[in-house]
């Protein structure tokens, strides 16, 4: 199978599990593939934003029903507890919008916004206005990549399985460093 095939069969359902979690580096991905055609950008956006919305609200739910065990089970989660409450009190909107954007943060936010006073009803509203704004922004740059790919190669569809690997190796490679500045 080509990379055409695979991105066709299998990237809408691997947008939905990476976005659930960290997400923009196979968000990035998915709007690259968008420019190439094989997959729709306004369905990337859609399950980019509704996945992210739904793994961040598990997170939230994580830290208002199970916080304390949570940071026992997660230290880095623990360590960022500080910050991220003090960010809580004084700009409580800002944040709950923008932790998605905050590298690190993905998962940590939601769980240390959960165990905050912030209601779920106003999480919910403020999580998925950010969840959309993040998923226009993330796959545009997808987006972008593909026209910048177009004005420096004359045929991208010879390297553009290469581009897409380079992509998602950059993604691991951030990935496994900040583990292990973590650990």
């Amino acid at each position: 199978m080509d990379v055409a095939g695979l991105i066709q069969s299998y990237g809408y359902p691997a947008l939905a599990v990476g976005t659930v979690l960290e997400g923009e580096t196979i968000l990035i991905a998915a709007g690259f593939a968008a420019h190439r055609g094989y997959l729709n950008l306004f369905a990337v956006i859609g399950i980019a934003a509704l996945c992210g919305f739904i793994g961040d609200q598990f997170f939230f739910w994580l830290g208002r029903l199970r916080g304390p065990a949570a940071l026992k089970r997660w230290p880095a989660v623990a360590r960022q507890s500080e910050r991220v409450h003090r960010l809580i009190e004084r700009y409580h909107a800002s944040v709950i919008i923008g932790v998605r954007f905050a590298y690190g943060l993905r998962i940590a936010g939601p769980i240390l916004i959960g165990m905050s006073p912030i209601s779920g009803v106003r999480f919910a509203l403020l999580n998925g206005f950010g969840a959309m704004l993040w998923a226009m922004l993330i796959a545009a740059v997808g987006w972008l990549f593909g026209q910048a790919a177009e004005a420096l190669f004359d045929k991208v569809e010879r390297i553009e399985g290469w581009l897409l690997l380079g992509l998602l190796a950059t993604g691991g490679v951030i990935w496994l460093i900040r583990k292990q500045r973590e650990g």
